[in-house]
């Protein structure tokens, strides 16, 4: 065999192996071939970013990560690419190579991307994200960030792993005036010694006015031209194509969502879940749970998570409450509570709700109001308030947005302010809600091995279902 022959021998051995072992190696192999574009990016250039879910809150993602000026928008991937709702995306970025499958798009544009942006539903997060990162590109995927706990926890280990990677979950608040002024609230001894949080999201959700007593999923529609079906279910089991499965439906059902807590949780809870050390509760409780089934989340849900004491801080209790006609009690001289203009609107429309979404933070000496997403914390009463005006430190403003702050991390100019660190803990609270919300149960839960004691069933939940045939590689870290 002349050299020749010999060296295209290997060339084709080794693209073989390159294919069929990617989702094993895919770190070692891109780089080994030189395939892998360097996690690093020169201050002076704009990050590649492929963007992973382009219709509905992912157009909103890739406009914002579009906006700051640091991002060339490089590869356009949806399951439903014909749809009207990717149509815009599709138009501003038209010289944006398109895939339907992103395992494909990383196979042929591996050496090409930087970075990507995870608009999906919450389900899908998971395998897109592992992938995302054995291969070295930076990840800025949309809270919360996976359905189970164990997926978050696997997610975490991925990003430790790789530490090159730069991780971003999308609570863009965590950018915004009330991340800076409750760190610095809570560093001047302003916030201290909290005991509970009243946290209360109370717009009508997509599945208010459903039939609580539903027996089995919907029957099954035909699945429409332009949509893998297959694809868009990832490594969940099988389900039939319907309408209220798509398209933001899917937030409504326990196999693909995490409902209102976690939809609303992480623009709540991430200061305080943070700043207070939190950490994961030992119980969770359901108070209330209105029109109950095992399919989509109650009508209305309030939820007890006790946190043992950490360090000198004293035991919480955080409160949540959803549903339009279950307001927590609002403590006296509450007072107005002005919604902010910032706010994104959620995706069935404007918030409609007696009580504006927000929090109450009770403390030895001092209660706080505060609002949704970046909106800062204020001091009630009034009265309470003006006594305190002096003695408030001054809050430094934000260097950037979270979307800026995630490019300008992949850059290596700043770190990101809800890396997978901070916001995996916070991510897997809201998932021991959930499954207190499933299950009807009480959950008593080790924070140290990890495990929910008194009840197989719920502990099982933490881990889920086995994936489908063909996604088990994305579990391993």
């Amino acid at each position: 065999m002349n050299k020749k022959q010999n060296s295209r021998r290997k060339f084709i051995k080794n693209a073989s192996l390159l294919g069929a072992s990617a989702l094993i190696l895919p770190d070692a192999l891109f780089a080994q071939k030189g395939l892998l574009k360097k996690s690093t990016i020169a201050p002076s250039e704009k990050v590649n970013l492929a963007c992973v879910g382009i219709g509905n809150r992912g157009k909103e993602i890739i406009l914002e990560l579009h906006k700051t000026g640091l991002a060339n928008i490089v590869a356009l991937c949806d399951v439903d690419m014909g749809a009207p709702h990717t149509q815009e995306i599709m138009a501003k970025f038209p010289n944006a190579k398109r895939f339907q499958d992103f395992r494909v798009m990383f196979d042929k544009m591996g050496n090409e991307i930087d970075a990507v942006s995870i608009g999906t539903p919450d389900f899908s997060h998971f395998p897109i994200t592992m992938m995302a990162i054995k291969l070295g590109k930076h990840v800025y995927v949309e809270k919360p960030m996976a359905r189970t706990f164990n997926e978050v926890e696997l997610m975490m280990k991925a990003a430790a792993k790789y530490s090159n990677v730069v991780t971003q979950m999308g609570n863009q608040g965590h950018s915004e005036a009330n991340y800076f002024q409750f760190k610095t609230w809570v560093e001047a001894g302003i916030i201290k010694d909290v005991t509970k949080i009243v946290a209360h999201m109370n717009s009508s959700r997509r599945w208010h006015g459903w039939d609580p007593n539903i027996k089995s999923f919907p029957p099954a529609e035909p699945v429409p031209s332009t949509l893998d079906w297959d694809l868009w279910q990832m490594q969940t089991f099988g389900h039939d194509y319907h309408h209220d499965f798509v398209n933001g439906q899917w937030r409504c059902w326990y196999d693909f969502g995490m409902g209102a807590l976690g939809d609303w949780g992480a623009h709540l809870l991430d200061t305080a879940h943070e700043f207070l050390k939190l950490g994961l509760p030992t119980t969770v409780e359901p108070l209330k749970l209105t029109g109950h089934n095992q399919f989509f989340f109650p009508m209305s849900t309030t939820l007890s998570f006790k946190f043992p004491k950490r360090d000198k801080m004293p035991p919480v209790e955080v409160l949540w409450y959803d549903g339009v006609d279950n307001l927590p009690p609002i403590p006296e001289g509450y007072g107005v509570q002005g919604l902010d203009p910032n706010i994104p609107p959620p995706s069935t429309g404007t918030i409609q709700a007696k009580l504006n979404p927000g929090k109450i933070i009770y403390s030895k000496d001092l209660i706080f109001k505060g609002g949704s997403h970046g909106s800062t914390l204020s001091i009630i009463p009034e009265a309470k308030a003006k006594e305190m005006a002096s003695k408030l430190p001054e809050v430094p403003p934000s260097p950037s947005n979270h979307f800026k702050n995630f490019l300008l991390a992949c850059k290596g100019l700043e770190k990101t302010r809800s890396p997978f660190s901070v916001a995996g803990p916070l991510s897997q609270l809201f998932c021991l809600g959930v499954i207190a919300q499933w299950t009807g149960e009480k959950i008593q839960f080790d924070p140290k091995k990890k495990i929910i004691t008194n009840s197989k069933r719920a502990n099982a939940l933490l881990v889920g279902p086995p994936p489908r045939k063909g996604w088990e590689e994305y579990y391993k870290v």
